[in-house]
């Protein structure tokens, strides 16, 4: 067992660890619980009842949150042209083809997000290696190779994310900042599991949404009773 601060002890101990609380009650207690002096992350993990070795079960999607994630976000694009200018004016951080390529295979890695156009995947997917396992190669799927590049630069900015599930068959993810307050939170947690339940594998047998915890940085988790999800979103 990691030997805890004094501070996470103190956040510790105001959770009951027996009761699954409601949303809004986790969220407004991880609130008050957070400790960091920095505007911390409030996260979620879910617990599906999948088997993400099998294809058919596999969960993985994007959702643009109401009121995004706090986070600033680095875009770049691989582009040229008329598209190169778009991903520009719509706020790309760095845009390119062969120079951005040769860039990234020298150790840059100074952005979060890459969209491409289909025509610069020939140029961008040399770098799987590189951007594959940090989950930021361009995915059409995920709506990142496309030749909108404009609306995907501004979903990625606004707070557009990616999530899939982990080969426990747990999603996690930011929800939000504990600045943004428990009801631009519980907004954003709505919209996201409002996501996960509409991709639900026909093949998933039993029980679904197995487990849910909210939790800040460096914080305590927060159980969630599974049985309000429905309320959440119907609100």
């Amino acid at each position: 067992m990691p030997k805890r601060g004094k501070k996470y002890i103190e956040a510790d101990e105001k959770i009951d660890r027996l009761k699954k609380y409601t949303f809004k009650e986790a969220i407004e207690l991880a609130i008050d619980s957070s400790y960091v002096k920095f505007d911390a992350s409030v996260d979620i993990s879910v617990r599906l009842g999948v088997d993400p070795r099998h294809a058919d079960q596999m969960v993985r999607g994007t959702v643009s949150l109401p009121h995004g994630i706090g986070k600033p976000v680095r875009v770049i694009v691989f582009a040229k042209g008329e598209k190169e200018k778009e991903a520009a004016e719509a706020g790309a951080d760095l845009v390119g083809a062969e120079d951005l390529s040769e860039k990234i295979q020298k150790g840059w890695l100074e952005f979060d997000k890459a969209v491409a156009t289909p025509d610069m995947m020939g140029i961008a997917g040399k770098l799987g290696r590189i951007l594959g396992p940090r989950g930021m190669m361009p995915n059409a799927k995920l709506g990142t190779v496309t030749f909108d590049v404009a609306k995907a630069v501004t979903e990625l900015k606004a707070g557009k994310i990616e999530f899939k599930v982990d080969k426990t068959g747990i999603i996690h993810t930011s929800i939000g900042r504990v600045s943004f307050g428990a009801d631009k939170l519980l907004q954003n947690t709505a919209f996201f599991l409002d996501t996960i339940l509409r991709l639900k594998p026909p093949s998933s047998k039993g029980t679904y949404l197995k487990s849910l915890t909210i939790s800040t940085s460096m914080g305590p988790g927060i159980k969630l009773d599974t049985a309000n999800v429905r309320d959440l979103i119907s609100r």
